[in-house]
């Protein structure tokens, strides 16, 4: 059963490519991040300052470290950040500090580092639990170390978060399907989803040139990823907390190919309403019917740019969507 959530504000703050030992086939942080340089403590400092004059009071905010290997930067700079970031949370004024890492780069000695400076969540960037798409991706990390590291976060007392990619070179929708039940079976307490994009400046951009990679379509990105959404909320009841890469201008601008969309978990969202109606409606045989939804449903329910209606009216029934209270968030009752 899915609950509607308190905002959880994020004060981001990017790291690209710091602390990476690898150049992974899909990656170019400075076009993703709109990035180009490690923050100073200072910029920390600032950033959080005026973080906290416009956040909303019922934010639950956390300072993250995105984008590179926080846990692999040269520890006396990856000191200096969290030094710089801690009294933010010791204060209260912040709930914590979540870091982004590789599998890697994660042990019991850094974890001790990382809690004792007020961080509460560590993200592992998994992308897939099949090693030959690992592999062929030049992630330089295999499964085993997704699950060791999963497992001593767990152990530290710290939240898990973890990050899967779907149509990397070499992967399907079954190999991506059987990546999301190896995340699940780790049991974090986030997810987030991220489709293959072809980022100019990448060794994937070049393959993508000659030829040697086809990346999903924005059609079959969302087909999967309402699946995986489905399953990790409904069936799992795992938060996905992300879906798609923030729509940030530089890495539109780069962005040569791939299922790119400013409202991706929308789309996703959308497409979940749209097979529960499917259902009903062909149960219910009639060419008319009124779908009562959530309010927080109504636009998923209409669809992006109203594609659900559209498509409910191809194949035939037209329906009127009403918001009801009653009707718990992500599912639709047949009303009259």
């Amino acid at each position: 059963m899915m609950t509607d959530k308190k905002p959880h504000g994020n004060v981001a703050l990017f790291v690209p490519h710091a602390g990476c030992p690898h150049q992974c086939s899909f990656c170019n942080q400075r076009h993703i991040a709109g990035s180009v340089g490690m923050p100073s403590a200072e910029e920390v400092q600032r950033t959080c300052e005026i973080a906290l004059k416009t956040l909303p009071k019922t934010a639950k905010a956390q300072i993250a470290f995105f984008g590179g290997s926080f846990t692999a930067i040269p520890r006396d700079d990856m000191i200096c950040l969290l030094e710089a970031a801690a009294p933010f949370v010791k204060s209260g004024a912040f709930a914590g500090i979540r870091v982004s890492t590789r599998p890697d780069a994660v042990d019991e000695e850094v974890l001790a580092l990382l809690k004792n400076y007020g961080a509460t969540t560590v993200e592992l960037g998994a992308q897939s639990m099949n090693d030959a798409v690992l592999a062929r991706c030049h992630r330089g990390h295999t499964a085993a170390h997704v699950e060791a590291a999963a497992m001593l976060i767990k152990k530290a007392g710290v939240s898990l978060g973890l990050q899967m990619m779907t149509g990397l070179p070499e992967s399907s929708d079954a190999i991506d399907e059987q990546t999301a039940r190896a995340l699940a079976a780790l049991q974090p307490d986030e997810v987030r989803i991220y489709p293959t994009l072809v980022i100019d400046g990448t060794p994937l951009a070049e393959e993508y040139r000659q030829g040697k990679y086809t990346p999903q379509t924005l059609e079959q990105a969302v087909n999967l990823c309402a699946r995986l959404l489905r399953f990790f909320e409904e069936e799992q009841h795992i938060p996905v907390i992300r879906m798609g890469l923030h729509a940030e201008q530089d890495m539109a601008e780069h962005c040569l190919a791939g299922p790119f969309h400013p409202a991706f978990r929308e789309l996703c969202e959308g497409r979940l309403y749209r097979e529960k109606a499917w259902q009903l409606l062909t149960q219910h045989g009639q060419p008319q019917a009124v779908l009562r939804v959530h309010p927080t449903g109504v636009s998923k329910m209409v669809g992006h740019k109203k594609e659900n209606i559209r498509y409910f009216e191809k194949a035939g029934y037209t329906v009127t969507i009403t918001a009801d209270e009653q009707v718990l968030p992500r599912e639709i009752i047949l009303g009259k």
